[in-house]
C-alpha cells in the first residue's frame, strides 16, 4: 500500500517498472525528477484551429480529425509558430492503478518562454488533470505566445506528478510547518496556501524584470545560454516601486520572498485571487522537494513570476500579493532532492530568464 502523498522518484521508477507508465522509447534517468517525470514530444505536431478537450467518452485522435489543419513532421526539427495551437502526441502513456492520480504542468523554462503547454487525455474534461485508473495516451497542447520556437522529438516541455490520495496542507498545518522550518523570508501570508508578493524594490539597482519583445527571431529550445537577452527582452526598470502592466504584454518578474520547500514536501504554484487585478501570474511549475533548501545546497530561492496583463493597463506595486504556493506532503522522502547532483537550473535563483538566454 502506497502511503498518502506525492510520489517520489523511487516510487516513479516502480511505476515505470510495473508498466503503469509506458513509453515509446525507454524513459531516461534525466527525465526523473525528485517528484515528477518529464514528458517528451513525439515525432509529429498537429496544427489545429483551436484548443480543445476530448470530452467524456471521446478520444483525442478522433477530435484531431475535426480540428486538424495540417501536420508538421518534427523528426528533423520544426518551428512552432507564435500564436498557433498545436497538439503533439507524447512518447509517454499511462495505465494508472486505482488510487493513483496524476497532474501535469509546464516545466519552468517552458513557462518563462511564455510557451503555453497543457496536457490532454482521452476522455478528458479538464487540462492537466488525470484521474485514477486512466489508461491511454498523453498529448501536449502547445501554443507559443511570445516567441516562435524550434522543437524536436524528445524535447521536454511539460512534466507529470503522481499522487496517492490527497495530502494538501491546510492553513493550520502550513503555519505549523513554517513555525518548525521557515518556508519563506519575512512574515508568511497563509490563506489557502503560502502567498507570495512581487519585488519591485531590488536591493541594488532598478532592474525589476523583463518584457518580451513583440517581433523576434525563433528560439531553438536546445540552445542553452545562446541568445542575447536584449534581442528578445526589454528591461523593466523602476525607482518608485511600481510598474504599469500593458494589456497583452508578457513579463518576467520575481517574488519578494525567498521560498523553501523542505525535503518531505512538494509545492505547486497557483493563482491568488482574480479580484486583485486584471493580470495573471502564470502558474507554470512544480516546486520539487529541496527547492531553496539548505539540505540541497539552497538558501531560499525566489519564485520567478510569469505575468500577463489582460483587459486594461494595471498598476502593480511592490509587495502586492500575486500568487500562492500550495504545499503537499510527499509519500516518502525522495532519493534525490532538487539541486542535489541533478544539475537543477534554478536552485538559488533570483530574477532569471529561461536557460536559453544569456546576458548581453
Amino acid at each position: 500500500m502506497t502511503a498518502t502523498g506525492v510520489l517520489p522518484s523511487q516510487a516513479l521508477r516502480d511505476l515505470i517498472r510495473d508498466g503503469s507508465i509506458t513509453a515509446a522509447s525507454p524513459i531516461t534517468d534525466a527525465q526523473i525528477q525528485p517528484a515528477s517525470i518529464d514528458l517528451r514530444l513525439g515525432t509529429v505536431a498537429y496544427r489545429v484551429r483551436a484548443s480543445f478537450l476530448a470530452g467524456h467518452g471521446r478520444k483525442v485522435a478522433d477530435r484531431l480529425a475535426e480540428f486538424e489543419m495540417h501536420r508538421v513532421d518534427l523528426t528533423a526539427g520544426a518551428v512552432l509558430e507564435k500564436g498557433c495551437v498545436y497538439v503533439i502526441p507524447l512518447m509517454e502513456g499511462l495505465a494508472l492503478p486505482p488510487g493513483i492520480t496524476a497532474v501535469a504542468n509546464a516545466k519552468s523554462s517552458t513557462g518563462r518562454l511564455d510557451l503555453l503547454t497543457r496536457t490532454i487525455t482521452d476522455g478528458g474534461t479538464e487540462f492537466d488533470r488525470i484521474p485514477e485508473a486512466y489508461t491511454g495516451p498523453l498529448y501536449a497542447e502547445v501554443c507559443p505566445r511570445s516567441f516562435s520556437v524550434l522543437v524536436r522529438p524528445g524535447m521536454r516541455l511539460n512534466q507529470i506528478r503522481f499522487r496517492a490520495g490527497q495530502a494538501v496542507l491546510d492553513d493550520a498545518a502550513l503555519q505549523a510547518l513554517h513555525a518548525r522550518e521557515p518556508l519563506v523570508t519575512g512574515d508568511p501570508v497563509i490563506s489557502d496556501g503560502l502567498g507570495f508578493s512581487v519585488d519591485l524594490r531590488p536591493v541594488a539597482g532598478d532592474l525589476v524584470g523583463y518584457r518580451a519583445k513583440p517581433h523576434t527571431g525563433v528560439v531553438d529550445l536546445d540552445l542553452i545560454g545562446h541568445y542575447p537577452a536584449r534581442d528578445f527582452w526589454e528591461e523593466v526598470r523602476t525607482d518608485d516601486g511600481r510598474i504599469i502592466l500593458d494589456p497583452g504584454a508578457f513579463y518576467i518578474l520575481v517574488s519578494r520572498e525567498a521560498v523553501t520547500i523542505p525535503p518531505d514536501y512538494a509545492a505547486e504554484m497557483a493563482p491568488y485571487l482574480a479580484m486583485v487585478g486584471e493580470f495573471r501570474v502564470h502558474y507554470a511549475g512544480f516546486f520539487d522537494p529541496g527547492f531553496g533548501h539548505a539540505a540541497a545546497g539552497g538558501a531560499g530561492s525566489r519564485g520567478v513570476l510569469e505575468v500577463r496583463c489582460h483587459e486594461a493597463p494595471f498598476v502593480l506595486e511592490h509587495g502586492q500579493v500575486v500568487g500562492r504556493l500550495v504545499y503537499e506532503r510527499m509519500s516518502e522522502r525522495p532519493a534525490t532532492l532538487y539541486g542535489q547532483a541533478i544539475k537543477s537550473n534554478y536552485q538559488g535563483q533570483g530574477l532569471k530568464l529561461a536557460k536559453q538566454f544569456r546576458d548581453g
